[in-house]
């Protein structure tokens, strides 16, 4: 599925924490928090409701401000992952969908 290699990418970039967790930053935001922003990723963005937007800006906020203060969230505020939740997922497929929709009906 071609939205699935977007969802590999990460925009925040990885370093090394005093607790030898590697890229401690992946526990404090979610999978589609770290995904990189093309035209399909930005239109699902705008699909999403206004609350899950604003959830999805306070992790990348909370985890941009620690890195630069170089520190790190407390464990028990981590997100666990069986509370990882792919909220962009079912948007990007139909913002994917409906491009390849439009592409089809252009080269007719």
């Amino acid at each position: 599925m071609e939205s699935a290699g977007k969802l590999i990418s990460h925009t925040i970039p990885c370093s090394s924490s005093s607790h030898g967790n590697g890229c401690s930053y992946l526990n404090w935001l979610m999978r589609d928090d770290t995904i990189y922003e093309d035209s399909d990723v930005k239109e699902a963005l705008r699909r999403l409701p206004e609350q899950v937007y604003n959830d999805r800006m306070f992790r990348i906020k909370r985890a941009l401000d620690l890195s630069m203060k170089q520190q790190v969230l407390p464990r028990d505020q981590w997100t666990k992952y069986e509370e990882e939740v792919y909220y962009l997922e079912p948007y990007l497929k139909e913002v994917v969908r409906e491009r390849k929709e439009k592409e089809e009906w252009s080269k007719k």
